[in-house]
């Protein structure tokens, strides 16, 4: 699958007034009417539960320039008190409270429809409730490496 290229996400949850984050690349469109997505969640990920139990969770779709806000939320025990000062991550809130990654290039407020057992993962499928879109360049990940988008064909 590292042939497949794919953009960065940063998955937000609110749980007691704080960020909890998870970099995901396993993102899908599902449906247009209404409007579904999908994300794959390792059962072990420290967000898991928070996604089962809040049932509300935010897409961020990472700008070029958030390598490292990327790197920051793919450790297995990062936590949202170090993300500003270590990786440059802040973060504003929806008037659900979902955190906002501040500069993202996309911003997607989703509400939880179901979930499905697949593997080691599972897959959460949820209804897209708001979208803001900025403009820029994504950051893309291919073969294991970061990428920048390239010369239009």
């Amino acid at each position: 699958m590292g042939c497949f290229a794919t953009g960065v996400t940063i998955v937000t949850v609110d749980l007691g007034g704080g960020v909890h984050g998870m970099t995901a690349n396993a993102l899908a469109s599902v449906s247009l009417d209404p409007l579904l997505l999908l994300v794959c969640v390792d059962r072990n990920a420290r967000i898991h539960a928070h996604l089962h139990a809040k049932r509300r969770f935010g897409i961020n779709i990472l700008g070029e320039h958030q390598r490292a806000i990327s790197e920051y939320y793919a450790r297995a025990l990062s936590t949202h008190e170090h993300a500003e000062a270590e990786a440059g991550a802040r973060f504003e809130r929806t008037a659900q409270g979902t955190p906002i990654l501040h500069g993202a290039l996309a911003y997607l407020e989703c509400r939880l429809n179901s979930t499905q057992e697949a593997g080691d993962h599972t897959i959460f499928i949820a209804e897209v409730e708001e979208v803001v879109v900025r403009d820029g360049e994504p950051l893309l990940f291919f073969r294991g490496r970061y990428r920048k988008t390239g010369v239009e064909i």
